[in-house]
C-alpha cells in the first residue's frame, strides 16, 4: 500500500479527509488549510534535465518523483486546500545559459499547473543569490508574466548567507515589491565533520534556517528593506528557542544588537509549521512571536504523506497550547492575509 492509500483510509477514519469547506473541522480550518512549504519537482524539468545529462531519474531520492495525483490525494488526505509551492531545480549548475533554460522549463511547468488548477496550487519564483541578473528575470517573468504570489530563496549560497550586502540589488527590487520571500535551509556551509548516520535535516537545516535569521538581522536588511516578509521553515529553527540567549549575549555580536530590538525582530519574521510543532516545541514559539505569525506547512513530499497526515497535521490539530481560533489562522487566515491573491483565485 503506497503513502497516499494509508494516508487517505487514516484520514477517512478521523474526519480529515474532505477537501469541501464544510463540516465540523472548519471552525478551526483543518479541512481547508493553506500549506506554505510544498516542494514541487516538475516532471517537464526531470524530462528535460535527463535529456541535458544533467540528472538520472533513477538516482534521484524519491521525493523528486512529484506527479498530479499523488499531490492532490495527499492534500485530500492532509485537509489541504491550497499548497503554495517552492520549484525544485536539482543540481548546481553553473553555465549561465544552461541555468536560465533550467530555470524557464521549471517556471513555464509551475505557472501552468497553477493556472489549470486555480484555488489548488500557486507558487513562488525561485531566487538565486549568486546571481542577481538571474534573479531579476525570475522576478520579472515568474511574478509579472506567470502570476507567482512571492519567491523563494536558499537561506545560503557558497557559504554566503540572505542578507549580505552583495545581494542589494535583489533585496531592493524585493522591497520595491512588498515581496513575500520563503526561505529554506541546506546544509550547514562549513560544517566540518557530519555525525554518523544523522541525515543533515534533522538538525543541520534548524541551525541554517537559525544562521539566516540572524544574519537578516545582523545585516540591518529588515529595516533597510521593511517592506520585505521572510517566511523562516521549520518553526524558525532554533531561533525561538535561543531568543533569549540571542537578548543577552546581543553585545557580543557583530555589529552589536540593541536588546529591545531582539524581540521586535523576531516578531518580523513568519514561522511555517513544517517539521512538525508539537507540544513540546509550540510554547517556545508562541513566547517568541504572536500565532498571526505562524502559518502552516507540510514539507511534503521530503516528508512522506503518511507523516503528514497521521504525524504533522493532527499534531497541529490536537496542540494544547493552540485554541480553536489560533488553529484557524494558522491553518488558513494568516496565509489569506499574507498572500491575497490566493484568496482571489478561488
Amino acid at each position: 500500500m503506497t503513502d497516499i492509500q494509508t494516508a487517505a483510509g487514516t484520514a477517512a477514519v478521523t474526519g480529515i479527509a474532505n477537501s469541501g469547506p464544510t463540516g465540523a473541522g472548519e471552525d478551526d480550518a483543518r479541512r481547508a488549510r493553506v500549506d506554505v512549504h510544498h516542494h514541487y519537482t516538475a516532471p517537464e524539468w526531470l524530462e528535460w534535465a535527463e535529456r541535458q545529462e544533467i540528472v538520472q531519474r533513477g538516482n534521484l531520492p524519491r521525493w523528486t518523483q512529484w506527479d498530479l495525483g499523488t499531490a492532490l490525494g495527499m492534500m485530500d488526505a492532509a485537509g489541504i486546500r491550497t499548497s503554495v509551492f517552492t520549484v525544485a531545480m536539482l543540481g548546481r549548475l553553473q553555465d549561465p545559459k544552461v541555468r536560465k533554460e533550467s530555470a524557464h522549463v521549471a517556471l513555464q511547468a509551475a505557472g501552468d499547473l497553477a493556472a489549470s488548477h486555480p484555488g489548488r496550487f500557486a507558487f513562488y519564483t525561485p531566487l538565486f543569490l549568486d546571481s542577481p541578473e538571474l534573479s531579476m528575470w525570475s522576478l520579472t517573468h515568474g511574478m509579472d508574466e506567470l502570476g507567482a504570489v512571492g519567491v523563494s530563496v536558499r537561506t545560503s549560497v557558497k557559504g554566503v548567507y540572505l542578507g549580505h550586502p552583495d545581494q542589494d540589488r535583489i533585496l531592493a527590487e524585493l522591497n520595491e515589491r512588498s515581496a513575500v520571500v520563503s526561505t529554506h535551509p541546506m546544509d550547514v556551509p562549513g560544517g566540518g565533520a557530519e555525525l554518523e548516520g544523522v541525515p543533515p535535516f534533522l538538525c543541520d537545516f534548524l541551525m541554517d534556517t537559525t544562521r539566516a535569521a540572524i544574519s537578516l538581522i545582523l545585516n540591518g536588511t529588515l529595516d533597510r528593506y521593511p517592506d520585505i516578509t521572510f517566511i523562516l521553515p521549520h518553526g524558525g529553527g532554533f531561533l525561538p528557542y535561543i531568543a533569549g540567549r540571542v537578548e543577552v549575549f546581543s553585545d557580543h555580536l557583530t555589529p552589536k544588537v540593541e536588546p529591545a530590538r531582539v524581540r521586535d525582530y523576531l516578531h518580523r519574521f513568519y514561522y511555517d509549521t513544517a517539521g512538525p510543532m508539537s507540544p513540546s516545541s509550540t510554547p517556545s514559539l508562541l513566547s517568541t512571536v504572536d500565532p498571526s505569525r505562524i502559518l502552516y506547512g507540510s514539507d511534503w513530499p521530503p516528508t512522506p504523506a503518511h507523516l503528514v497526515t497521521d504525524v504533522t497535521a493532527p499534531a497541529l490539530d490536537n496542540d494544547p497550547a493552540l485554541d480553536e481560533q489560533q488553529r484557524r489562522c494558522i491553518n488558513r487566515d494568516n496565509a489569506h492575509r499574507l498572500l491575497p491573491a490566493l484568496v482571489a483565485r478561488r
